[in-house]
This record gives C-alpha cells, structure tokens and sequence, in this order.
C-alpha cells in the first residue's frame, strides 16, 4: 500500500467509528427532546452551546486545530437542533385569544415547529395542559406598565402546573382600522383591558370611547367583521394583516419600552438552571394568622442571602381579607442553601408552593 492508501485506509476505520458515535449520540438527541417537550423547553439554548463548545476545545492538544474543531463541534450541534426541530413537530401549546394574539405570537416564536392550540382563556388553556389536551401552555403574567396578570397569578396559585420557563416580547401596540378608513374617522376603540390601560393617554388625546375585549386579536378581528369606519382596534401590526386591516397610528402605547413576560407551564417541574448561582425561582405562600408573619418570611429568605426581584400579593378567593404572596427570587432551587430555606419557611407558613425555576427571562425577537 502506498502512503496515501494507509492514510486513507486510517480514514475509513475512524469514520466508521465516528458513524456509530453519531447514531449512539442521535439516540440521545431524541431523549433531550422528549425532555425538552415535557418540560415547555426551547431547542436552542446558547449558554448550553458555549457550555459544550467551551469543554470540548480542552479536548483538542493540538491549538492549530481547535478553530477546526469548534465548527466542526458547531456544525454537529446544529445537525442535532434541525433534528430535535424535526421530533418536536405536533407537540402541542395552548395559549389564550386567536391567532395574531401577542400569546401567539410569543407561543410561535418559543415553539416554532408545534401545533398551536387557541382556547377563549387563560383558564381553559391552564387547563388543557392540566388535562393532557395540550403538553404546555404560555400565558402572559406580567406587562411592565400594566403589571401582573391576576388571572394567570391565580391560575398558578391554585393550579397543579409548573413554570419551567418565562420570556420577554417587547409589545407595539397600534391602532388598527378597516380599509378606507382614517384616525379622523374613529370614535370608538376596542381591545384588552391592559392595552387599553396601555395606550390610556393616546386614547384620552383623541376623546375615543372605549369598549373592553378578551384579548387584542379578538377586537382586530371585530372590526374587520363590522367594517366600520369610525371603530378602530388596539392590536399588534400581525393582526392587522391577518384580518386585512390597516394600521392608522404605529406605537401608540405610552411606554416605549412595553414589554409582556410570558410563561411557559407544564405538568414537570424540573431544575433547568446550568450554573450553580445562577437563575430565578418562583414561589407561592399564605403566612400564618399572627403578628409580624410576613417580616417573618421575608427575613428567612433574605437570611439565605435570596435576592427577591418581585414581591406582591393578590386576595384570597374564599378568605375575605386574606392574601396570598408571590415571589420571584435569584438562585438555584437545588442548592442545599434553598433547600435549607424552604424548609424553614414551610414551618413559618400556612401554605407554600414552588412553582419551578428558570433562566433569567429570555427575549422573544
């Protein structure tokens, strides 16, 4: 053999061994997205990429040949992405309004390849993933300028569902109208609760009526059924193409840096969390009936050295002047520190609930 048919004889052993690698690896592949899909995660995490690139390179000796390996580490990675995309296609989110709804905007964009499932609300499509209709769901729980959403806050209180992911959408929110029509011509808007509050001083400048709906798309999609001029909607510019509206004013809410977090809820609760003080938890509590039980609580988790990024409260619904709290605080939920504090927060309170943990919010583009 010459010394190019013993180099190429070598090729073959190690591509042959290097096949049954990949296929032992694909197999793996399936397993993460099976997990991914229980647990409403996305295929495409970064810090988990720069995690596997970054241990991997310390494997090559020689340094000529590490730029080589990181593509080659890369290319492989994307290879598995397309074939987790491909395994997750009929996984099934629910999420509230129709389509054009911010929901389903968020939904579309955490889940590019799954089957969208509408239902009318939050409740219902809380529910479809608690009864196994759906395998997630993605409601919204807080806008930056209108604050939480008490519904889904309630929802996790009394649920059985965890939240094992939250994202960030920037919302625009504009003022829709019928084709033909114009912002002089409107009297009336229609829209969610919270982008009416949104768009409040807009509103108010025009001396527009307004006229509550259950969700911006849902009022998009009105207008265009009345096909009248003088009723406009407040939705995002998505919507106004699909139900063939025109946008008469762009950016009409008055904070410019509007964003909704979305979260995502499953019947798991896992600790998804890749570094070891890095992360947010979320939890639920009812103090206990007696003098200074919430400085109480509060002084645990501080005590534990637990940064609490939100605090609030929301009204019991059968205790009349009774409150539940929720907290979203910094860590990892699986350290022996939190676990250490949970335990003593469970003897301090009437109730508590762990509703999972996270990365800090991802934003949607």
């Amino acid at each position: 053999m010459t010394e190019l048919e013993i180099a190429r004889s070598g090729i073959n052993e190690i591509d042959e061994k290097m096949a049954e690698l990949f296929e032992k690896r694909m197999n793996l592949v399936v397993q993460v997205a099976n997990y991914k899909q229980k647990n409403g995660m996305q295929v495409f995490d970064s810090s988990r990429e720069k995690q596997v690139i970054d241990r991997c390179v310390q494997y090559i000796k020689n340094i000529d040949l590490q730029p080589y390996y990181v593509q080659f580490i890369q290319h492989l990675m994307d290879i598995s992405k397309n074939y987790q995309h491909k395994l997750l296609e009929g996984a099934k989110v629910a999420y509230s309004g129709i389509e054009g709804a911010f929901a389903n905007i968020a939904a579309k964009k955490i889940f590019p390849d799954a089957v969208l499932v509408p239902y009318g609300n939050f409740e219902a499509a809380y529910e479809a993933v608690e009864n196994g209709e759906c395998d997630v769901a993605v409601l919204p729980i807080e806008n930056s300028y209108a604050g939480e959403v008490g519904q889904v806050s309630d929802l996790m209180f009394m649920g059985k569902l965890y939240v094992n992911g939250v994202y960030s959408l920037k919302v625009s929110q504009n003022l829709l109208g019928v084709k033909g029509s114009k912002i002089e011509d409107i009297r009336c808007v229609i829209s969610h609760n919270q982008a009416l509050e949104q768009c409040a001083k807009f509103i108010q400048n025009h001396n527009w009526e307004t006229k509550s709906f259950c969700n911006t798309a849902r009022a998009a999609k009105e207008v265009a059924e009345m096909d009248d001029k003088t009723i406009g909607a407040i939705a995002s510019a998505e919507t106004a193409k699909i139900y063939g509206l025109e946008v008469l004013a762009s950016n009409i809410n008055e904070n410019s840096s509007n964003t909704t977090r979305f979260a995502v809820f499953s019947k798991v609760q896992e600790e998804i969390i890749t570094k070891e003080d890095y992360g947010t938890f979320i939890m639920m509590f009812v103090v206990k009936n007696e003098s200074g039980s919430l400085v109480k609580v509060l002084e645990v988790i501080g005590k534990y050295g637990f940064n609490m990024r939100v605090v609030r409260s929301r009204p019991l619904k059968d205790s009349q002047w009774e409150y539940y709290f929720y907290v979203e605080a910094e860590g990892k939920l699986s350290s022996e520190n939190s676990q250490k504090m949970l335990k003593e927060l469970a003897d301090k309170c009437q109730m508590l609930k762990v509703l999972g943990s996270y990365n800090l919010d991802k934003k949607l583009h």
